[in-house]
């Protein structure tokens, strides 16, 4: 039986004679340099580490200069198969680099800006372990949890570091706001897949992203973790200071999915396609929220099918789906404000703090001295700073277009204002008040 299920129904071939496919590990790498083999000049593979069990964590990047970050160009990323046994992110992933490059090679105006504009990174597979347990049932015989953690059968979203623990507690005194310190000895605490991806958050600085999963219909925002884990058994609503913003990006996923958005699926009634984490259920140290308070990425989880392991023959369909969906969310990192942060003499300045008058998350710029907010439609009182430069603000009208370009020149605080506050005890500049003292998050 299995082998007459592997040789039927494993593979379905589609429009244009692309084939609808399962990819175990070894197809799935075969399908990825086969993608950067077809389009050699704007994609490029890396590997951001290893699983327990070996495998590669491979992502493709596309971009019209691949392997340089560009100022003044977003970072995206894309995460699939955190749970092995939730298949369909990894397919569609897939899929989507293959469309991606055949799009841009056939002169596809929408996907060629897009790829200029933007660098891409795809990780079809954050669990490739789980995804061979899971595959070796097949999709008639997938329990609901077989495969699902990695070798070591962890939850890998349940396995990043707990930091709205941290940010609810600096909230009570209006403390830190963004980028939290990772405790001390976090690497023992972390698998090795989880390690891989912080790493790489590390070392890319990505604006926008998504993280695919499987088993409901829905796209998922955070907070995940609720403010208030005393109430056993009750949901609270767990809103980020971006709240509006992340129901706007969930609500670009669903109204561009062609039946997410339509409430009702796999027996759940999800209000327009979306909803608050912490209000369909609490999960601490998840990856969205994660990569809210550690980074400047703003992450939302998208649930695709009812079913974790579709046969082979549901995934044209689910293609279609969500095709239009995969290209409309990228292109949100383009909404907002970015601009570069630079001195007196435009060098740029990295990890200057902008904050957003009204909105309780800051970001910050990276080593390019480039930064990027995203924002609704609207104005809004933007402030840069960084230590041992004046403080700088503008006001800033954004529509509903491409990001409006913003930059900041900082002066330095006046040595005689250091003198001042050294000796005399004043207060120069905002830039020259001493920094609050934070109790650790131990």
């Amino acid at each position: 039986w299995k082998n007459r299920w592997n040789s039927m129904s494993w593979c379905v071939i589609g429009v244009r004679g692309v084939e609808f496919r399962h990819h175990r590990y070894e197809d799935m790498v075969r399908a990825l340099f086969s993608v950067q083999n077809e389009c050699p000049y704007i994609t490029r593979i890396y590997s951001i580490g290893r699983s327990v069990e070996g495998r590669h964590l491979y992502v493709l990047e596309f971009s019209d200069n691949p392997g340089i970050h560009e100022a003044l160009e977003p970072e995206f990323k894309y995460v699939g198969n955190m749970h092995g046994n939730e298949v369909l992110g990894r397919e569609l992933l897939i899929q989507f680099s293959q469309f991606l490059c055949e799009e841009y090679r056939a002169g596809n105006h929408r996907i060629t800006q897009l790829i200029h504009d933007t660098r891409i990174h795809i990780l079809p597979s954050m669990n490739p372990d789980g995804y061979e347990v899971a595959a070796r049932q097949g999709p008639e015989f997938n329990g609901y949890v077989t495969g699902r953690g990695n070798a070591k059968d962890v939850d890998l979203n349940r396995n990043f570091p707990d930091l709205n623990a941290l940010l609810y507690y600096y909230e009570k005194s209006n403390g830190k706001n963004h980028h939290f310190p990772l405790p001390d000895n976090w690497e023992e605490q972390v698998e090795p897949e989880t390690m891989a991806v912080i790493k790489w958050m590390q070392n890319y600085n990505f604006i926008l992203s998504a993280n695919l999963h499987g088993g409901a219909v829905v796209a998922n925002y955070p907070f995940d973790k609720s403010r208030d884990l005393r109430i056993r058994g009750k949901t609270t609503y767990s809103a980020t200071p971006d709240d509006k913003l992340f129901k706007k990006l969930a609500k670009s996923y669903s109204y561009a999915h062609s039946w997410m958005h339509k409430s009702w699926n796999c027996g759940d009634y999800f209000e327009e396609g979306i909803t608050n984490g912490a209000s369909w259920y609490s999960l601490s140290k998840g990856m969205q929220d994660f990569n809210y308070l550690y980074s400047n990425c703003f992450e939302i989880t998208l649930e695709l099918s009812c079913d974790k392991f579709p046969p082979a023959s549901a995934l044209q369909r689910e293609w279609l789906g969500n095709r239009e969906a995969l290209v409309t969310y990228l292109e949100q990192v383009h909404h907002g404000i970015k601009g570069m942060v630079y001195d007196e003499n435009s060098n740029p300045i990295d990890n200057a703090v902008i904050s957003v008058s009204g909105i309780n998350h800051d970001v910050t710029s990276g080593v390019d001295g480039d930064y990027f907010r995203l924002l609704l439609p609207g104005t809004y009182t933007v402030t840069v700073s960084a230590p041992g430069y004046q403080p700088s603000t503008s006001t800033v009208t954004v529509g509903p277009a491409e990001a409006v370009q913003l930059h900041f020149y900082l002066k330095l605080v006046p040595k005689e204002t250091n003198f001042n506050k050294n000796h005399h005890g004043k207060r120069g500049s905002l830039s020259a008040k001493p920094p609050p003292v934070y109790p650790g998050p131990r």
